[in-house]
């Protein structure tokens, strides 16, 4: 339960970069956001997404520990690895915001801009850039990469070896049991890795529409003014 719980802080912060100021835009009618404020969303949102990806991860090894190997469980996962394993993902973490904060307040941006979102986005924030971009969209290619397929490789590997020592146990009893301890993890990986995709479809619908968007009744309700 040590990463379960820090699984549900990170997931607790990471709704609440957005949706108190999409519920005082509600509240006050208004779609202003300052420069300083969507740097700092942008900033979250990419510490806490990415705390999310370690530890899904590490469920997921500490998962593959406990069925793939019961006897050496508590000496392999003992409280000085998850320990360690939370503070380094703290660390690479808070390092890949900071680097994508810093870069993207290096770019230059018009006076104002308007964009058809719910928050500050970083890859739409890029495409509204006025200077050279090409830097920063590789550095982001390659975090997505590193920081991004790798963990998700992990977690995929973890569970296939997971699902390989539980297809071995005789018993349908055994099964289930070994199954049902992987249930509300696989569930949490799935909604993590299917909400992205859920958002960008959701981002198209409403850029076509233009007319309902994310549960408002009209699409310019939706619109952020980004003012430097």
């Amino acid at each position: 339960y040590f990463f379960l719980s820090n699984l549900s802080l990170v997931d607790i912060c990471f709704t609440s970069t957005t949706v108190p100021k999409m519920l005082v835009n509600i509240q006050t009618q208004s779609r202003v956001i300052t420069y300083e404020g969507c740097i700092t969303q942008m900033y979250f949102l990419t510490l806490f997404g990415g705390w999310d990806n370690f530890f899904l991860t590490m469920m997921a090894y500490d998962r593959y520990v406990a069925i793939c190997h019961p006897l050496h469980y508590t000496i392999i996962m003992n409280p000085r690895l998850c320990g360690l394993l939370v503070l380094v993902s703290w660390i690479m973490s808070v390092l890949n915001s900071l680097l994508h904060s810093l870069m993207i307040s290096r770019l230059s941006f018009p006076a104002e801009l308007e964009t058809p979102h719910c928050f500050c986005e970083t890859k739409q924030r890029i495409k509204l850039a006025c200077s050279d971009t090409f830097l920063i969209n590789m550095v982001m290619y390659l975090v997505t990469v590193l920081l991004g397929a790798g963990p998700l490789a992990g977690i995929l590997y973890s569970y296939s070896k997971i699902v390989s020592s539980i297809c071995g146990i005789p018993s349908a009893q055994g099964k289930y049991k070994a199954f049902s301890t992987c249930a509300s993890q696989l569930s949490a990986v799935s909604l993590f890795y299917g909400s992205p995709r859920s958002t960008i479809k959701l981002t198209l619908k409403c850029s076509s529409l233009g007319d309902i968007c994310c549960g408002h009744t009209h699409a310019e309700s939706l619109n952020l003014h980004l003012k430097k």
